[in-house]
């Protein structure tokens, strides 16, 4: 690569990691892009040159964040050495440290955005199929590993915990954990329950 590709590169980037940083701190509707811009220690210029528009930019943030998102996931369930209930129970370390780092804050931020702008919403639905589509393949394996899905098609478990963990941050962001509702140690006891499934295909 040369130089001046990995500057526009580096500069894509920290224009990306700064609108991460304004996005969770101020919301969607509070971002602007010369908070972005300033932020990043840029011109304003350049987010334009890079992006376009702040549409473009959150575009471009939503794909960054779900790429890196997805190759943990790839890596985590692609694990042979580890067993279904220790890869859930590492999808929930995840989780904690997602909401940690205030991910989960901006990755909501994004899916909100997609209400109400249809580029944006088209962007999000391809991510996020990405997101349930993996799990489906994690549970064809738990078919072949632990017998039957019950009722269940493995791309509808895709979906429904897909859905569970974007309830889940959403309830958190909400502040439910604060109310007494039990928002994450019962996405945890999913992984007892795993365990129990995995107990009983040892015996037969």
């Amino acid at each position: 690569m040369s130089r001046a590709l990995s500057k526009k590169a580096d500069t894509s980037v920290a224009l990306l990691e700064a609108a991460k940083k304004v996005l969770r701190q101020k919301g969607y509707a509070g971002l602007s892009t010369r908070d972005v811009a300033t932020a990043a220690d840029v011109p304003l210029s350049q987010i334009h040159y890079h992006f376009g528009s702040k549409q473009g930019l959150m575009l471009a943030l939503f794909e960054y964040l779900n790429t890196q998102l997805l190759e943990r996931q790839n890596a985590l369930f692609g694990d042979p050495a580890l067993k279904l209930s220790e890869q859930w129970d590492k999808a929930c370390d995840y989780l904690d440290e997602d909401i940690a780092s205030g991910y989960v804050r901006v990755l909501q931020e994004l899916n909100a955005a997609s209400w109400s702008d249809p580029e944006v919403a088209k962007v999000v639905r391809t991510g996020l199929k990405g997101w349930m589509d993996l799990i489906s393949d994690l549970a064809r394996r738990a078919e072949r590993e632990l017998g039957s899905l019950g009722p269940f098609s493995p791309e509808e478990i895709g979906a429904l915990v897909g859905g569970v963990f974007i309830g889940a941050e959403v309830h958190y962001l909400l502040g439910l954990e604060r109310r007494g509702i039990p928002v994450r140690q019962s996405l945890r006891r999913v992984g007892d329950l795993i365990r129990i499934a995995e107990g009983s295909s040892l015996k037969r």
